[in-house]
């Protein structure tokens, strides 16, 4: 799913389109995965990839799958950087498939760019929020509703945290943030 978002205005100009800078894909990472791209034009391009397998294929399907949407992605949208929310540690319901499948999805990435001569960085998704919302803190809610209220239009909390970490990873590249 590919979204263009109309003209907007948008304060402050950290937002707006700059062509000096660097070409960065923004990934939140797991079986359903958000990602967001700024286009030549300046604007926003974002969407949500899924990368669940049925259960009759075999498990490394997940992982061809994603690594030939990376190469798709490298060579279109032609990143500089990927950056991607970097989950440390998970709540104790979650410690086992989740963080064995995120993990999975980080080992591949990291793999990948360094195959690629891409340079990666991580983003804790407490700075992503608090980047977007003001608090480390908010809930998917209120990370949804501080993309929208910038003009944008996620569809899911997936590609509401690939357009903030986009919009952070612009912001970071030009020193803005640390």
């Amino acid at each position: 799913m590919l979204i263009k978002n109309p003209p907007r205005i948008l304060t402050p100009d950290l937002f707006e389109p700059d062509p000096d800078r660097p070409r960065i894909l923004a990934l939140d990472l797991m079986s359903v995965l958000g990602w967001a791209c700024r286009s030549d034009d300046g604007q926003i391009l974002y969407g949500t990839e899924t990368f669940q397998t049925a259960q009759v294929s075999s498990p490394g399907m997940k992982w061809l799958r994603y690594r030939n949407w990376l190469r798709r992605m490298r060579e279109e949208g032609r990143p500089e950087w990927v950056f991607f929310e970097e989950v440390k540690g998970f709540p104790p319901k979650n410690r086992g498939r989740d963080s064995r499948i995120y993990y999975g999805f980080e080992h591949h990435l990291t793999a990948f760019c360094a195959a690629a001569k891409l340079d990666c960085q991580g983003v804790s998704p407490g700075t992503i929020k608090k980047f977007v919302t003001g608090s480390g803190a908010a809930p998917k809610e209120a990370v949804i509703s501080a993309v929208k209220a910038l003009g944008h239009h996620p569809t899911d909390s997936n590609q509401a945290d690939a357009i903030a970490l986009l919009l952070y990873a612009e912001a970071y590249m030009k020193g803005e943030v640390g």
